[in-house]
């Protein structure tokens, strides 16, 4: 018991001097850590003091915390590793009161509490606050009966915007009214949008503090999170917000509508454009990779400095590590999703597949849904495609299945399966997989008949007759620019003089001022405007070709076609992708000849076209009920083209001249490997950089394009003969590295590879996280057995077949560390581990 305390105090300790709190005065200020014994714990005191930290003579060991003028600021409690933290709750509240103290720490040193006296119950938190972030709290008096009186009408974004505009003459005049909304970009909250409101109100009168809004693309998801966030900043329930994204492109477009929104009221600032003056703004924008590098969200912020933590896409911004820098903070939680989970229902979670990106996919929405409380799948509040489309606010896509020859079969679930003629004239189907595709599918003639078939039947702008505006995504960055090549040379056929070569452009990483290319496509500008109608300013680019830049967070209303050539692989993407094109639009807003106006039929949107060459609407829609079904152009005669079979492997060089042992040595090997070692894995790294596909993937966070990429080009070949298990070794990483994360430490996204127990620290952080342990003093039992459990067959063998007597004689995890978890948790720990934890992880 006594080393179980010491160990306890010297976790702590370590903690505070972590978090910036110090026993003894120093150049940093003077110390601000009171024992009650007026001693400090170290490992050389553990044998003076007996390790019976509780009962010496001044009662228990107590932390008293002082503020920046040396008054009593937080009592900190700290028990025994193997006592729950809890129990010394109404303790510390009296010795707290007694010495006017508002805040408390409770800890064992594996399990924190942070409790403000004036918000109700303490909080789990996997770092201590520092100095300063608790001391932002002491003018910080929330009210949730506020928050919940709220009222939040329709014009609740744009009081903030405009708080005289209902008196304006403009607003005033009915005539008038809309050019004056379009004029001060004023903006109203819908309906649902406020119904998403009322749901949070009403959770957070119940007491929850997470709640997750799931809402389909277009139906103004950056809208309500205003709306959430000025209802906290005003209602005096949160001091500063975070607003987390995966993305560099949506960090700046979030900020960019919190200023339009509400700047008048708060200010709002990009994390690393501001990293000495982020604490004078309310709204802080940042991306969740920037923070997850070598944790940096540790070392930047303290969990007390954001009392609101809105995720942006949470299936993906809190997916995987992200999920620490989530529950890092204290304090409410929102998540905003556009994934609905039905997307995943042909997937049996009972047969994983750990090639499958299903499977990712399950787990970031099964994690999604649990992370805020949500376990049954229903959200705190749910507005789909099929509402925004029945409320007037969404279009329907027309699906166009237009399968070439070579797309007929649909993807299986080992690859995409393809009926391919044989010399014996005899249909064999061949199984092809992603980093296939542009390698062996695309041929010239196939590409032209997507392209034939996209110009033949896409829709056309209503105002000046040509093509509407498109995005194609395209497999690669190679068959980008192929696409793009064919898309010019048939518009010139169809258009003569018109676009020199201007009509389609490839909006890719390689290409320069991509990012500016989108800008300019959505504002109408790209290439130039008025190429056909004068008065009318629409892009003379008509289509723009990517692969992944285009998916998510870009708003371009007046898309009209979007042409999937190629497979997609990913529910989430496939739903991003459909995404762009639901947002209606007034095509009359750009054309100024109100003559011409007159003559304009149908100039609202009120449905774009959905190119699918992959089947893969069928593929994620079971009975999907096709609105057009095109015959492709004819293949003018030629055969039937027949993809290329795998190449051969390469052949040895087999040498016949005699040899002879020229000399021996022997060298002990030390733990920084060999220099070979090393420098192969750096080759390997160097290759990886330099491709220019990976690069755009990983910058996109496209991960399964860019894994498939690798295999595909770097992976088992002759010349290094790179594979996993050869880079595991030389990275000197005990347990299996996947291809991602060490894609993720060759782009900067994490600082180094962690060893298993490192990983197996975290998982069990998150395991407390989600089920917060009533019984924190089992917590080192617990944790021993769900690290076995995940770390050896063995141990998941005799429990999955209950042959606990085995235990016996099991050297790694015995019988008596078995008991010594409580029952209930027995079969929770490895349910638990079944469904959120990816065992493969900790393997060699």
């Amino acid at each position: 018991m006594a080393a179980k305390e010491a160990r306890a105090r010297i976790k702590i300790n370590r903690l505070l001097e972590e978090s910036g709190w110090r026993f003894f005065d120093d150049d940093s200020g003077p110390a601000n850590i009171v024992l009650e014994p007026n001693v400090k714990i170290t490992e050389s005191a553990i044998d003076a003091l007996g390790g019976n930290f509780e009962t010496i003579k001044n009662g228990f060991v107590d932390f008293l915390l002082l503020d920046a003028e040396g008054f009593p600021f937080i009592v900190l409690e700290a028990k025994a590793e193997d006592k729950n933290p809890l129990v010394g709750k109404e303790q510390a509240r009296t010795y707290a009161k007694s010495q006017g103290c508002r805040f408390i720490l409770l800890s064992n040193g594996n399990l924190h509490y942070f409790w403000d006296l004036e918000r109700g119950n303490p909080r789990v938190i996997t770092s201590f606050p520092e100095p300063e972030s608790v001391a932002g709290h002491i003018h910080f008096h929330p009210s949730p009966e506020m928050l919940c009186d709220e009222k939040v009408g329709d014009d609740y974004i744009a009081l903030t915007q405009y708080p005289t505009y209902s008196s304006d003459a403009g607003w005033q005049a009915a005539s008038e009214r809309q050019a004056f909304i379009k004029k001060n970009r004023l903006r109203c909250l819908r309906e649902y949008q406020k119904q998403a409101i009322e749901a949070l109100q009403l959770a957070a009168s119940r007491g929850d503090e997470r709640c997750l809004f799931e809402m389909a693309t277009g139906t103004g998801k950056t809208l309500t999170a205003a709306a959430v966030i000025k209802l906290f900043l005003r209602s005096g329930n949160a001091r500063r917000v975070l607003f987390l994204v995966d993305r560099l492109e949506l960090e700046e477009q979030a900020n960019k509508s919190f200023k339009l929104l509400l700047k008048n009221d708060f200010s709002s600032v990009i994390y690393k454009e501001q990293r000495d003056d982020w604490r004078k703004a309310e709204i802080v924008v940042t991306t969740v990779q920037s923070l997850l590098f070598n944790n940096k969200y540790k070392q930047l912020f303290s969990p007390t400095d954001f009392d609101l933590v809105i995720s942006d896409e949470a299936h993906r911004s809190i997916g995987g590590n992200a999920r620490a820098v989530f529950e890092y903070f204290v304090g409410y939680k929102l998540g905003l999703t556009a994934t609905p989970k039905d997307y995943l229902k042909k997937f049996d979670p009972k047969k994983p597949t750990t090639r499958d990106p299903r499977e990712l996919e399950r787990r970031l929405l099964l994690d999604t849904y649990r992370t805020f409380g949500c376990e049954s799948g229903e959200p705190t509040f749910r507005y789909s495609l099929l509402d925004g489309v029945r409320d007037g606010f969404l279009i329907n896509p027309v699906t166009v299945d237009a399968r070439t020859e070579i797309t007929t079969q649909l993807l299986a679930d080992k690859g995409y399966a393809v009926m391919a003629v044989t010399e014996g004239n005899e249909d064999k189907e061949q199984t092809y997989y992603q980093r296939d595709f542009e390698k062996k599918f695309f041929s010239k003639a196939t590409n032209q008949v997507f392209c034939e078939t996209f110009l033949k039947n896409a829709l056309r702008d209503p105002v000046s007759g040509e093509i509407g505006k498109t995005i194609v995504f395209a497999v690669s960055q190679k068959h980008a620019a192929k696409l793009t090549q064919i898309l010019n040379e048939l518009a010139d056929v169809l258009f003569p003089g018109r676009y020199n070569s201007d009509f389609a452009i490839q909006v890719t990483s390689q290409i320069k001022d991509a990012q500016q290319y989108t800008l300019n496509f959505a504002n109408n500008n790209l290439l130039g405007s008025e190429n056909f109608v004068e008065s009318y300013k629409t892009s003379k680019a008509r289509v723009c070709v990517t692969v992944g830049m285009m998916t998510t967070g870009y708003d371009c209303t007046d898309i009209m076609n979007l042409c999937m050539m190629r497979p997609i692989f990913s529910p989430t993407d496939f739903v991003q992708i459909k995404g762009r094109g639901t947002r209606p639009h007034d095509f009359l807003e750009e054309l100024h000849d109100p003559e011409r106006a007159e003559l304009v039929k149908d100039p609202d949107k009120t449905r774009f076209k959905l190119f699918d060459f992959f089947a893969n609407c069928e593929y994620f829609e079971e009975k999907f009920n096709y609105d057009e079904v095109l015959v492709l152009p004819a293949p003018s005669g030629r055969e039937r083209p027949v993809p290329p079979p795998p190449p051969p492997p390469g052949n040895l060089y087999v040498s016949t001249l005699p040899d002879a042992l020229a000399g021996i040595a022997e060298e002990q090997i030390g733990a920084e490997g060999m220099r070979v070692d090393r420098m192969f894995f750096e080759t390997f790294e160097d290759k990886v950089k330099e491709d220019a596909f990976v690069q755009e993937q990983v910058a996109a966070g496209e991960w399964q394009p860019a894994i498939d990429h690798v295999l595909a080009e770097f992976m088992d070949k002759p010349a290094e003969y790179f594979t996993l298990d050869k880079l595991r070794k030389a990275a000197g990483v005990d347990r299996q590295l996947p291809l991602r994360e060490i894609l993720q430490k060759i782009f900067g996204l994490i600082p180094y590879f962690k060893s298993k127990d490192e990983l197996l620290e975290e998982e069990f952080q998150k395991f407390v996280l989600d089920y917060k342990p009533n019984d924190p003093g089992h917590i080192v039992a617990m944790k021993y057995y769900f690290k076995a459990y995940i770390s050896d067959a063995r141990v998941r063998d005799i429990i999955e077949s209950k042959r606990l007597t085995d235990l016996n004689v099991n050297p790694s995890f015995t019988m008596h560390d078995f008991q010594g978890v409580p029952p209930e948790w027995r079969n929770k720990i490895p349910q638990y581990v079944k469904d959120y934890v990816s065992i493969n992880s900790f393997t060699h």
